[in-house]
């Protein structure tokens, strides 16, 4: 995971406009402080929208740390603030712990946006794959608990169904990439010993997507996840959610961050920060 992220970091043109920190932010009740790290730019002009950045890896891989450079980009491409999550990993820490750590973040950003020279009224999800998956948990999550307002969210590529039943989590099982064997393991770990997934662990299993924010999503058409992505496409556009999607042709699964060069993949990065620009800003 490390490395390929490394790969698309170092595929992007990154100045040194940005401001990188980190600090600890309180947990839920009775949980650790959550670490995050806040990408913002040296000079704002006026409150930015904000970005909580979800990482990837399976819900049991990846840190806040390997995607530096790349969101350091992003916060030049889109002038935004990011907070990047490093949540507790499974199997140490199943769920509902990850979820939670990525909503404390949220709730922090929300309260303390003005410090940070952010304006709470714009902030986004955004996450690949796992990271995907809590980015969708953390909506419904604010959505239930009326918690802070959300005015996009982006998963990309989403992992969201713990059932493996779609056609392609069952067909496309390529282990260079990501395999049946990995999905079925990484649920494993995520889930515990709890029976039946809950929705916020497996926002598949949601049965109601009415009232989420706006939301771009996209996968390839060789990613395990696409079945369950394209669902999740079709159910909160007849739940009335504004919705973008996108499917590339010949991609797998995090075809852009392991070959961040390839055409389709500067296409698939170029569309997905140009939506998110248009959401933040317009």
């Amino acid at each position: 995971m490390q490395e390929f992220a490394a790969g698309t970091a170092a595929s992007l043109p990154v100045g040194d406009a940005v401001l990188t920190s980190e600090r600890y932010v309180p947990g839920a009740a009775g949980d650790p402080d959550v670490r995050i790290k806040i990408y913002e730019p040296k000079v704002k002009n006026g409150p930015l929208p904000g970005v909580l950045y979800i990482h990837g890896g399976g819900y049991i891989l990846g840190s806040a740390d390997m995607m530096d450079p790349a969101l350091q980009y992003l916060v030049s491409e889109i002038e935004c603030v990011i907070v990047s999550v490093d949540y507790r990993l499974a199997p140490e820490h199943p769920f509902p712990a990850p979820l939670e750590d990525c909503y404390a973040a949220l709730q922090w950003f929300s309260e303390n946006a003005e410090e940070l020279g952010s304006d709470s009224s714009r902030i986004a999800v955004v996450g690949p794959s796992a990271g995907g998956g809590l980015t969708a948990a953390v909506s419904l999550l604010a959505r239930d608990r009326n918690g802070p307002s959300i005015l996009f969210q982006m998963p990309l590529y989403p992992m969201l169904d713990d059932r493996i039943i779609t056609k392609s989590s069952n067909e496309i099982t390529d282990d260079r990439v990501w395999s049946k064997a990995k999905t079925q393991l990484a649920w494993e770990m995520y889930l515990g010993e709890q029976g039946e997934a809950s929705p916020y662990a497996a926002p598949a299993r949601a049965a109601d997507l009415s009232g989420l924010p706006p939301t771009y999503t996209c996968v390839g058409d060789l990613d395990p996840f696409r079945d369950e992505t394209i669902d999740y496409v079709l159910r909160l556009t007849q739940a009335g959610v504004p919705t973008e999607f996108h499917l590339y042709p010949g991609c797998f699964h995090g075809c852009e961050e392991y070959f961040p060069s390839a055409e389709i993949s500067q296409r698939m990065i170029q569309e997905y920060h140009a939506a998110l620009k248009r959401a933040l800003h317009n």
